[in-house]
């Protein structure tokens, strides 16, 4: 009999965890994203009350959006943005430590002598930058004046770039060489030179209606924080080791502009939770 209701226990443990949905993922970066939550989970001991289960079906995030309202997706992580912080409950812990905002340049191969003059953001103005329509760091650039060419598709911005009609596409630190060596027919490098930074927090998200959810996770985040088992999954995750490797970050000249979409709460004030040079 005993044995039975241990058993029942296990099986009840099993069947009548909580689930966490997130959306369907297709690469190794956003598995690191999964990791991060199973860290939280495990930091507030509420791992064996939550199944963490992968959508079959992989949603944009304005679709994520839409799903968590319903109740289809429980959580999802994202670049913040008002409209996200106005809709969703955000967990305002950057879980990229601000790397999204850390930017380096794709350019024309031929286009590395121009970009040695860049030494400041008046210089960087006199250039063109390229990014999609819909993406919330072209207003961070347009709001720095900096002039900026926005097709509405991602594609489209690698064959615009490689035919001139535009100067250089920021993307972040751990995006711009996977980038080039997906279209080795395009004259495509990534600049050797230029750090451009601004604050750009990726939180994770849920709906309105789920704060529980929430706090669990914000309290196991901000354990792991504390006792440094978050910056060890950030800096040994592969992507973003490759990338802090391949950047040479402090070696760049930087240059800093401000993010006019930011919520007064982001934790600006907590150096911890930030990539520091």
């Amino acid at each position: 009999m005993k044995y039975l209701f241990i058993t029942l226990l296990l099986v009840c443990a099993s069947v009548c965890a909580q689930e966490i949905k997130y959306t369907q993922i297709k690469d190794d970066k956003s598995r690191y994203f999964v990791e991060l939550i199973e860290l939280a989970l495990d930091k507030a001991q509420a791992s064996s009350q939550f199944k963490l289960n992968e959508s079959n079906k992989s949603f944009n995030q304005q679709q994520q959006v839409e799903r968590l309202n319903s109740g289809e997706l429980s959580i999802m992580w994202a670049g913040t943005q008002p409209e996200y912080e106005s809709n969703l409950l955000p967990i305002r812990i950057p879980l990229m430590k601000g790397l999204q905002g850390h930017r380096l340049f794709l350019i024309h191969a031929d286009q590395q002598v121009e970009f040695n003059q860049v030494h400041s953001i008046n210089d960087l103005r006199k250039l063109r930058a390229g990014q999609g329509r819909f993406w919330g760091d072209t207003n961070i650039l347009k709001h720095s004046g900096m002039p900026v060419v926005t097709p509405v598709k991602k594609e489209s911005l690698f064959y615009m770039l490689d035919g001139g009609r535009f100067d250089y596409l920021p993307l972040g630190v751990h995006e711009p060489w996977d980038e080039v060596h997906r279209r080795d027919g395009l004259s495509l490098a990534v600049e050797q030179n230029i750090l451009l930074i601004y604050p750009m927090p990726m939180y994770f998200f849920v709906a309105k209606d789920n704060s529980a959810l929430r706090d669990l996770i914000e309290q196991g985040l901000e354990t792991a924080i504390a006792d440094g088992s978050f910056d060890q999954l950030f800096y040994n995750a592969p992507h973003v080791k490759n990338a802090l490797d391949k950047a040479n970050l402090a070696a760049r000249t930087v240059i800093r502009i401000p993010n006019p979409n930011l919520h007064r709460a982001t934790p600006l004030d907590r150096p911890e939770l930030w990539l520091q040079l």
